[in-house]
């Protein structure tokens, strides 16, 4: 028993139950462990904030934590029980100090730097949460997938909290009991971006803020200047390409997640920027159309999906025509969702998260009825992460995991891929680009010098 760690304790305990736990407070001690889960957070300010809210709900135990800037540290230390939690402003000296006490990491950085702490905590054999976009470019995402499959006792997630809804699952019966036919089209739109985007880098310089590590917060990214009024930290770094993934990486987790849940496409076989109000330059485009294409695969057709996003020259927001399924009820398409075209009907999503699918018009669905339960519920998005991390359930029951939300946000950055290189893109079904393969080099960025991951078992 000597050699037992706290990983292997609190799987353990799960699965004997809470009287083992009881019966066996001597080897707890003894062996310095403790049945609470112990967590560390990279990053705790803005939506960082959910996740130490519910971890300590939880009745974790915080015990490390990175935070580029100082005055965001409360978020961990005035909570009761966590005052005594290290801080620090650089990821890496939570994992080359405390990793090896370490059961689950949550990842919150801008997009730009969740891949190095995401692979380094799965390559060390720690639980790992990361927020939407999981990764900031296509082959990072492939990368933290391999991670995943190499690491079998690693429980993962990404944020895309909509996944564990019921919406998506009610969309998936509705197409598997025939509501629409074979799915042909996906038309996905978002009321995003709410940042500036279409611009050039700012010029110039401010000084930085006190409380801020400059260093630590661009991190993998080439290094340039800190502005103020919010160009870059801590909201505006969305629309940045070097930092974030604009509108598609910000919310295509949420609003294309049925398409992957429901179709289980792997790889596109092709993506282009349908439409783009201008070229790529220190921000993403302020509007676009992105079509992509998906091959047959297990006994259905191929299918196509198109993104919109941002407003054209005349300031009118990109999204798809309403359909005439939806006016002879008198309705107008949302300012977000879905509308999936099928071969025998349509349904409309509502909202970002896959809320409330119908089938269109109101006639067609009173006659079709409501579908067989085919899925199981989930009992929450952070619940089955840590049912998971406990050993209550198997890790496949966080179920936004990276085997799926790898090949999920790789297809997501795909689209921004094609809108830097400004063509269509072709792709094997390994992910692969093979109409232009120098391209492959934009799907994948050196890290600067001392700011990758620490650990990488793929």
């Amino acid at each position: 028993m000597s050699n037992i760690t706290r990983r292997q304790f609190v799987k353990r305990t799960a699965a004997f139950g809470a009287v083992s736990a009881i019966g066996f407070p001597s080897l707890i001690r003894a062996q310095g462990l403790n049945e609470k889960l112990q967590v560390g957070f990279i990053a705790v300010g803005g939506r960082a904030g959910t996740h130490t809210d519910t971890a300590h709900g939880e009745g974790c135990q915080c015990i490390a934590f990175a935070e580029t800037d100082k005055g965001r540290w409360g978020g961990v230390l005035e909570k009761e029980g966590w005052g005594q939690a290290k801080g620090y402003t650089d990821w890496r000296k939570v994992f080359e100090n405390h990793g090896k006490n370490l059961d689950v990491v949550f990842v919150s950085t801008p997009d730009h730097t969740h891949f190095g702490p995401s692979m380094t905590a799965v390559s060390m054999g720690i639980h790992c949460y990361t927020e939407k976009p999981l990764t900031w470019s296509v082959r990072e995402a492939q990368l933290l997938a391999a991670a995943y499959a190499k690491n079998p006792k690693v429980v993962t997630q990404q944020g895309n909290q909509g996944h564990a809804g019921n919406g998506w699952r009610f969309a998936y019966e509705y197409i598997k009991a025939g509501a629409v036919g074979d799915i042909k089209e996906f038309h996905t739109w978002t009321n995003r971006p709410i940042w500036p985007q279409g611009g050039d880098r700012p010029e110039g310089s401010d000084p930085v803020p006190a409380s801020l590590d400059w260093d630590a917060w661009i991190g993998p990214a080439p290094m340039r200047p800190y502005k103020g009024n919010r160009a870059y930290h801590d909201f505006n770094w969305r629309g940045v390409v070097d930092f974030g993934s604009g509108a598609l990486g910000d919310m295509a987790c949420h609003t294309t997640d049925g398409i992957y849940s429901i179709m289980n496409p792997g790889y596109a076989a092709t993506a282009e920027p349908f439409i783009m109000t201008g070229p790529v330059k220190d921000q993403w485009p302020a509007g676009m159309v992105v079509k992509s294409t998906y091959r047959a695969k297990d006994g259905r057709p191929g299918f196509k999906t198109f993104w919109y996003e941002g407003v054209d020259g005349n300031g009118r927001p990109f999204m798809p025509d309403t359909p005439e399924e939806l006016e002879v009820d008198g309705r107008q398409l949302p300012r977000t969702g879905n509308l999936i075209i099928g071969s025998k009907g349509k349904m409309l999503v509502n909202g970002d998260y896959w809320e409330t699918p119908l089938i269109i018009p109101e006639t067609r669905r009173k006659e079709f009825g409501r579908p067989p339960q085919l899925l199981e519920r989930s009992p929450g998005h952070h619940k089955e992460f840590f049912m998971a991390c406990r050993g209550e359930k198997p890790r496949e029951f966080s179920q936004s995991n990276f085997s799926y939300s790898g090949p999920m946000t790789a297809n997501i950055q795909l689209g921004n891929l094609c809108a830097r290189a400004g063509k269509k893109l072709e792709l094997n079904e390994a992910g692969e680009i093979t109409s232009d393969p120098a391209i492959n080099a934009l799907a994948w960025r050196e890290p600067r010098a001392g700011w990758g991951p620490l650990e990488m078992k793929v």
